[in-house]
């Protein structure tokens, strides 16, 4: 308790000492992080490139203070025509942190209607320069004034979009104004950011924002997919009709390269490839370069790529996933991606690092990322420390009301999370649907989801025999790449492989452990509970020598442990929810969790 009466009065200093310089926070947050102070004091938070796969050397973040309008009552933000008049009206926000959060200054409630803007000059070195205003996540319907002239529009909650604002800037001083209107209805994909979610709402900005110069002619999108079985890279580059140049660099030695026409499909040779693995997560450099007919390089880009292919295969006759060829146990968290002090964004890159770093710690090789997207950041620290990872589209609530507008939205942002984050070696699989919220057109849905992303495995509706009792359930759909359920406490129970699918217990455990003075001020519960962080570690241990019973003997293939950290009410997390502490022996996590992975080994033999 004395450490925790610490971190609040330090707090309290940090917090004085804002509110003295005319800093915007006024709050006290209500469960911080080690790495809240930090967050509530940056001037621009996130510094980091936020797209490691399609960096420029030259941009510039607006992340930072804001100033804002918001509430139920003000002018509507869907769709305007104009931007609202913010003389003498307005309050700051710090972007990329929503307005719920105390991240964000203010610590709202639903404000529907969210009101940004922001001043900005460009760099005399840009001059002559398309300058690109990007936005890597909104929720939900946006629409973006430069200047006073509308920019453009976006619907959806999770993934980025962009405008080339060239035309609408001037000469010194510019505005951006974003409108964003998010009613948190359930009608469009939220996840459990909803009405029926579990947890504190969330709306408006809340990934980073910045600018960036390209040429007219630029590269807008790659598309990379390793081909093993041909020993080869292979790219797309969307772009004008010009010159495309691939190199694959091993740090500073060229290891392969390439050169086509650009919006052709090309393939970047890759003999004896180091492969990509959780053992060995090692990633190629890639450099690619458009030129001109003349021959001057109008954009070049650098990525990452990582050589490694995923399918189900039969091991000892039993339907499993194989990654490289080899079957992999794959042992994981259920990762919600929530904070105590941002809600949805984490406070820093360093803290959105930290919760891979400690599924790697504790002997995991993957996270579930349960019904959200996150920043591509989280996608790059995934790639670089080699867990894999299963990504869940966030679900609609109620899917049977207007069905036209709010299946087809589903449909579209599922294509538009698939594409964006298409080239990140670590996601083994895409996961449509979750116990049947919001399940419709299973077999379809999960049947289109196999064959836009055939490289990928395809979990239809992970936790079948689950249903929410506002709706009829959905249950298997007898096709996809996994039989999959939910059983709490679990693990027995487990589901078994067909002839055709691979097994896997997609979420079980949700053991709690009270910890005090690190816990939300709610009523908070789990699934069962330990008196102790010893007999919690034991019960683990004693689940996963459960789990090997069933891998060796009935074939499961995956198991999913509830969860990563606590969430709000939820205390079965094994950190605490503000990561300070741990709630079991994790080097004893470690050594089972590790057994156990090399038990599977074992069956390919």
């Amino acid at each position: 308790m004395r450490k925790t009466r610490l971190l609040i009065f330090s707090f309290l200093t940090v917090l004085i000492q804002f509110n003295n310089s005319g800093n915007l926070f006024a709050q006290i947050p209500k469960l911080p992080t080690k790495w809240t102070a930090e967050a509530m004091r940056s001037a621009a938070p996130f510094p980091e490139y936020p797209r490691p796969q399609l960096v420029r050397d030259a941009w510039k973040s607006l992340n930072g203070k804001w100033d804002y309008i918001g509430g139920k009552e003000k002018l509507s933000a869907l769709n305007p025509k104009i931007p609202i008049d913010f003389n003498g009206h307005a309050e700051q926000i710090l972007v990329p942190y929503c307005p719920e959060s105390v991240l964000s200054g203010i610590e709202r409630k639903q404000e529907i209607n969210l009101w940004y803007r922001r001043k900005f000059d460009i760099p005399k070195d840009w001059n002559g320069k398309n300058i690109l205003l990007n936005f890597e996540a909104v929720d939900y319907q946006a629409t973006v004034f430069v200047n006073g002239k509308k920019a453009g529009s976006h619907s959806g909650g999770y993934n980025a979009f962009s405008f080339d604002i060239t035309t609408l800037l001037r000469t010194g001083d510019n505005e951006i104004i974003v409108a964003a209107y998010d009613p948190n209805d359930g009608r469009m994909p939220s996840g459990k950011n909803g009405p029926r979610g579990d947890y504190t709402y969330s709306s408006g900005i809340w990934q980073s924002v910045w600018l960036e110069p390209v040429s007219k002619d630029y590269i807008k999108n790659i598309r990379l997919l390793p081909d093993l079985a041909n020993n080869r890279l292979q790219i797309t580059v969307n772009a004008p009709a010009a010159v495309i140049t691939a190199v694959a660099l091993d740090g500073k030695k060229v290891v392969s390269q390439a050169e086509s026409n650009a919006g052709k499909t090309f393939y970047l040779p890759m003999a004896n490839a180091r492969l990509w693995s959780p053992e060995d997560p090692f990633l190629y450099d890639l450099k690619i370069t458009l030129k001109a007919a003349n021959g001057k390089t109008t954009d070049e880009v650098v990525s990452y790529f990582g050589m490694r292919d995923v399918k189900l295969g039969k091991v000892a006759d039993v339907v499993r996933p194989l990654l490289n060829g080899k079957f992999v146990m794959q042992v994981g968290l259920l990762d919600q991606g929530y904070w105590p002090d941002g809600i949805l964004t984490a406070p820093t890159d360093e803290a959105l690092k930290f919760d891979v770093e400690f599924t790697k710690k504790a002997g995991f090789n993957l996270i579930r990322k349960h019904m959200k997207t996150e920043p591509k950041r989280f996608y790059y620290w995934a790639d670089k420390m080699g867990i894999l990872l299963w990504q869940d589209m966030p679900a609609i609530w109620y899917q049977h009301e207007d069905t036209a507008t709010v299946r087809t939205a589903f449909r579209k942002e599922m294509k538009a999370m698939m594409d964006e984050h298409y080239n990140s070696p670590s996601i083994i699989a895409w996961v449509p649907f979750n116990e049947n919220w919001g399940a419709f057109d299973v077999p379809e849905i999960t049947d289109w989801v196999k064959k836009y992303d055939p490289s990928r495995l395809v979990n239809g509706n992970s936790g079948f025999n689950n249903n929410p009792g506002y709706q009829k359930a959905a249950g298997d759909p007898g096709n996809g790449d996994f039989v999959d359920t939910h059983i709490y406490v679990g693990p027995y129970g487990a589901s078994k492989p067909d002839k055709n699918r691979a097994a896997s217990l997609g979420e079980y455990g949700g053991v709690g452990l009270f910890v005090r003075g690190h816990m939300w001020p709610v009523e908070n519960n789990a699934y069962a509970y330990e008196p102790s962080s010893e007999r919690l570690t034991e019960r683990y241990v004693l689940m996963m020598n459960q789990i090997e019973q069933l891998m060796k003997y009935k074939g499961l293939s995956v198991s999913v442990y509830t969860q990563t950290t606590d969430v709000e009410h939820e205390v079965n997390g094994l950190l605490t929810y503000d990561r300070a502490i741990e709630k079991m022996d994790v080097k004893r996590v470690s050594e089972i969790n590790r057994i156990i992975i090399e038990e599977g080994k074992k069956l390919n033999r």
